[in-house]
């Protein structure tokens, strides 16, 4: 991994980042890109891919590297990965330390 580079990911997130990743086929390798939510104005959502899509190293949890595109290392950086589960199902969550403002759709969020 890069020096420098610093996502945090929690263990809820690392043992499901380490799951999806086994279920793929692609163990210890997920990928995570920021795009433009549809509520536009800045508003940005994460997607989470197995694999490493040619991206690089942003993070490492419990025997899983988190790769991210290059020209998208200074917005991920210093931001938290979490995930949650209940009974209807789970999602990843992105906070960042300084606060981040989520959508009222809840699935977008912006620095």
């Amino acid at each position: 991994m890069q020096k420098g580079l610093s996502l945090t990911i929690t263990p809820t997130a690392a043992a499901e980042l380490g799951r999806l990743a086994a279920f793929a086929g692609s163990p210890g390798e997920m990928y995570l890109d920021l795009l433009e939510d549809s509520c536009g104005d800045g508003w940005l959502h994460i997607r989470i891919q197995p694999g490493h899509q040619n991206g690089v190293p942003i993070a490492r949890a419990d025997g899983v590297t988190l790769f991210a595109p290059s020209d998208q290392v200074a917005l991920v950086k210093g931001l938290r990965l979490s995930y949650y589960g209940d009974l209807s199902g789970g999602g990843f969550l992105i906070s960042s330390p300084d606060g981040s403002e989520s959508c009222t759709c809840g699935a977008g969020f912006r620095l």
